[in-house]
């Protein structure tokens, strides 16, 4: 049977990772890692993949180091539970936030959209680092979900933008993550212009001199 479902406008092939969007997803790992700006802070990470693609389709190496060896079946990539990191912090309100609580709320939040509450609370972990652990083991390779997607674009060394990806937020009458059989569907509906958050390039003015500049050119 013919599909235009995986061919590309430009003749290419279907890239191995997925991009923002809605999207049918099921996690392979879960990390929780320590951001390289702050110690104190962490983020949960999602490793996910989409269904099987048909076609003419090459995933990523599941082991990088083992060229011979499987490759993934669908699209995948790394999702942020959460636009920001998982840390104490107190807010401009006076409310204070722990980390450890935002985390096991985001992870009953998992656990009830893949029907696993109860296997969740039968975890009992000596802090949150051991709770993490025991989440992934449990969630990895569970059943496919609809996720809504965001993200945050960036550019690197070789001024290439890439995108940072992350769930996008919920609210109290859209959700971010849904199973899939759900009848009334809450799920929010992927919009770029207000869940990709752009890259703005500064453009540095020509300087008449060395000894004056623009304070716009410099956000110290």
């Amino acid at each position: 049977m013919l599909s235009t479902k995986n061919i590309k406008s430009d003749g290419g092939n279907l890239r191995p990772v997925i991009d923002a969007g809605n999207h049918k997803l099921k996690i392979n790992d879960i990390t929780f890692s320590q951001t390289p700006f702050d110690k104190d802070a962490y983020n949960i990470v999602l490793h996910v993949e989409t269904e099987p693609v048909e076609g003419e389709f090459q995933g990523f190496l599941v082991d990088p180091a083992n060229p011979a060896g499987p490759r993934y079946k669908g699209q995948v990539g790394r999702v942020r539970f959460s636009q920001y990191a998982y840390q104490d912090k107190v807010l401009p309100s006076g409310i204070s936030l722990k980390r450890d609580d935002m985390v096991l709320k985001s992870m009953v939040f998992l656990s009830e959209t893949l029907k696993m509450r109860d296997e969740l609370d039968m975890i009992e972990a000596n802090d949150i680092f051991e709770f993490m652990k025991a989440c992934t083991q449990m969630f990895k390779d569970s059943a496919y979900i609809n996720m809504c997607i965001g993200g945050r674009e960036w550019e690197n060394r070789d001024g290439y933008v890439n995108l940072d990806l992350f769930l996008v937020k919920r609210s109290r009458t859209e959700t971010s993550l849904e199973a899939i059989d759900v009848e009334d569907s809450r799920l929010i509906k992927f919009d770029a212009e207000k869940h990709i958050k752009r890259l703005v390039k500064k453009t540095v003015t020509k300087f008449e001199n060395k000894d004056s500049f623009s304070g716009d050119d410099f956000d110290l």
